[in-house]
């Protein structure tokens, strides 16, 4: 039998019984868009994390030292424990840093852990749980700060104490309509009174979450009002991404100096990069990835089940029609290509609808929520495959117990 030919009579069999081919390849249909949809989402935040939240985080070009590494999730509770015991990040160990990297565009100190939040007043107006950081002036450079309206920090502001603040645009916005006059109003952070300085420009939003409501102090007022915190953290910004390794060293040796640590002996900080938080989430969505292929597996393999015990009822419904055939010349070989051509037709059009249905969850996911969602080629492919090798591995009893029915029987059978 042509190839065409089978093909032909296969689409004409599925189109025939429409509601019964549906229900037979839900199970695929399912276990595939599924596979589609969370591969599309996983491989979009993966992409995400990368374009967006680790440069926001970290900063682009730049790198930072810190008591305890991004990854900390995947440590162990012995392993936090020695991390607990690191000492802080000292203000001191800064122009040790400058020192060794005297081509940083900025080496900046700020708060890290935990993040105060305070209430901000101006007259009646009040914005609640307002996240309040402690920086260095050189972190609105690490950062990539613009101001909307007034200046930045400055070192006699930290020098000298100042009770000064920035203000987030989002901040400013729910409290002034005018930011040009809202520079030099003097508002309330928690109880203490302070002065508007500068208003940043918007950053927009990561994942829903904006990165415009925030209240920036000089850290010497920061750590007068909330105290040290527990991850104090160096941030260096280099001109372009190829000098960030060669600094990372710099500064590690730096650190090492500042901290009289031996050689041998293991650092008492970390350095790292926007790297470390794009590899922290990647070992994240390895978990997510190895629980996938199991629930796939198993709907795949429920809905070849579904297809065989089909075929079957269709070959016992068909025996009639297989013994016209092998009574006019058909041959084993023609009989057994029909029943696994519409096998695999079956198969491959659940996987077809299938990556339909889950590029459509993936798209509403994306429109629903602030999670991206990419489909790529190689989940479309597997998805193709994993459809046309269910019609095949399940599909080749019952062709080969269509073609081997005795003619003679099967025309009895009518």
């Amino acid at each position: 039998m042509p190839l065409f030919e089978g093909l032909r009579l296969a689409f004409r069999e599925i189109a025939a019984h429409k509601l019964r081919s549906f229900f037979t390849l839900l199970g695929i249909i399912v276990s595939v868009a599924f596979l589609v949809a969370v591969v599309a989402i996983i491989q979009g935040m993966n992409a995400y994390v990368s374009e967006n939240l680790a440069g926001a985080i970290v900063g682009r070009n730049a790198f930072q030292v810190r008591r305890i590494p991004i990854s900390v999730g995947l440590f162990d509770d012995e392993e936090w424990r020695e991390l607990q015991r690191r000492p802080v990040i000292q203000a001191e160990e800064v122009a040790f840093v400058q020192r060794a990297i005297p081509d940083a565009l900025a080496v900046s100190l700020q708060s890290g852990w935990p993040t105060p939040q305070a209430d901000v007043s101006w007259r009646n107006q009040t914005v609640g749980d307002v996240l309040v950081f402690g920086v260095t002036p050189p972190f609105q450079i690490v950062q990539d700060y613009v101001m909307a309206a007034g200046e930045g920090l400055s070192d006699v502001d930290v020098r000298e104490r100042r009770r000064v603040a920035i203000l987030g645009y989002d901040v400013a916005e729910k409290l002034f309509d005018d930011f040009d006059a809202a520079v030099g109003r003097r508002i309330r952070v928690g109880r203490t009174q302070v002065e508007v300085k500068g208003i940043v420009e918007a950053k927009g939003t990561v994942l829903g979450q904006s990165w415009d409501g925030f209240v920036m102090l000089p850290i010497t007022l920061f750590e007068a009002m909330y105290g040290r915190r527990q991850t104090t953290t160096i941030s260096v910004k280099m001109a372009r991404a190829d000098q960030v390794a060669g600094a990372m060293l710099r500064a590690e040796e730096a650190m090492r100096v500042a901290r009289r640590l031996r050689p041998g002996e293991p650092n008492d900080f970390t350095v790292d990069t926007a790297e470390g938080l794009i590899t922290f989430w990647e070992n994240l969505t390895r978990v997510i990835f190895a629980v996938v292929p199991a629930v796939v597996a198993i709907g795949v393999i429920v809905g070849g089940i579904v297809i065989m015990n089909i075929m079957l009822m269709s070959v016992t419904e068909r025996t009639f029609e297989i013994g016209i055939r092998k009574s006019v010349g058909a041959k084993r070989g023609d009989i057994q290509r029909q029943f696994l051509a519409e096998s695999i037709v079956l198969a491959t059009t659940g996987g077809i609808l299938g990556i339909l249905t889950g590029w459509a969850l993936a798209q509403l996911v994306a429109v629903v929520s602030p999670m991206p969602a990419r489909v790529t080629l190689w989940s479309i492919t597997l998805a193709l495959a994993l459809g046309a090798g269910v019609g095949v591995l399940f599909g080749v009893y019952p062709a080969r117990r269509a073609a081997r029915l005795d003619p003679i029987i099967a025309l009895r059978n009518e």
